[in-house]
């Protein structure tokens, strides 16, 4: 029998998850070209169905398919990651330099729904092979990981709604006030992005520094991300 309290910690984990530093700073930074709050929320309902999506297709692949993914996966995944949150950064910076007063026509982009999504994607692919290794070794049944699964990935749209809609009237305030205000949150937002950006390729770099002497000869058995006949 499946015990509740292991599904409601999956979903507490996802609420945990939203609220991520690199999920914050991009997801408040795309929410702040809507035109009103519940375009906002919109945004961050789509990126975290992107996250969900991602995290669902490798986990099941993984927890029901058997499926295992090289130890590089993650590493490029988090690569990109970082990648988005430096250009994001730079766009910030050079958006914050530019006099001209934010215009309507600025909150109404048409790529903004699948930007969000496509930017969920990636965030999700990041953080998937931690959480579904732990599913997959903390969890009897195949089953009940996909729903673990499951609950995370609700539980991380739900956060981050809620965060969005939470910062949703400062971000427009400082938007319709223009002038030095959103120059300044501009400024202060690009160099979050580019610092957490940087510090991701920083902490990458050192990883592989560290682990490539014990590189040599086989794969030792964690370097890969699957349930095969590893689990607990």
């Amino acid at each position: 029998m499946i015990d509740p309290s292991i599904l409601l910690i999956g979903f507490g984990l996802g609420l945990r998850h939203a609220i991520d530093p690199d999920h914050v700073v991009v997801v408040s930074a795309l929410a702040r070209d809507e035109a009103s709050a519940w375009r906002s929320v919109r945004v961050a309902a789509l990126w975290g169905a992107g996250h969900t999506a991602s995290l669902l297709g490798v986990g099941l692949l993984i927890v029901l398919a058997g499926v295992r993914l090289p130890a590089l996966f993650e590493r490029v995944a988090e690569l990109l990651v970082a990648a988005l949150l430096i250009g994001l950064g730079l766009w910030t910076l050079a958006r914050s330099r530019s006099n001209a007063p934010a215009s309507p026509a600025r909150h109404r982009t048409s790529g903004s729904a699948a930007r969000s999504f496509a930017v969920g994607v990636v965030h999700g692919l990041a953080g998937s092979a931690a959480i579904v290794l732990l599913a997959t070794t903390s969890l009897a049944s195949p089953w009940i990981s996909a729903a673990y699964l499951g609950l995370f990935g609700l539980g991380t749209i739900m956060g981050m709604v809620a965060l969005t809609l939470a910062m949703a009237w400062p971000l427009h305030w400082t938007t319709r006030r223009g002038g030095r205000i959103e120059r300044s949150v501009d400024v202060i937002a690009g160099a979050l992005s580019l610092a957490l950006g940087v510090a991701m390729l920083y902490t990458a770099a050192r990883a592989d520094a560290t682990s490539g002497p014990t590189r040599s000869g086989n794969a030792s058995p964690s370097a890969e991300v699957g349930t095969g006949d590893g689990r607990r």
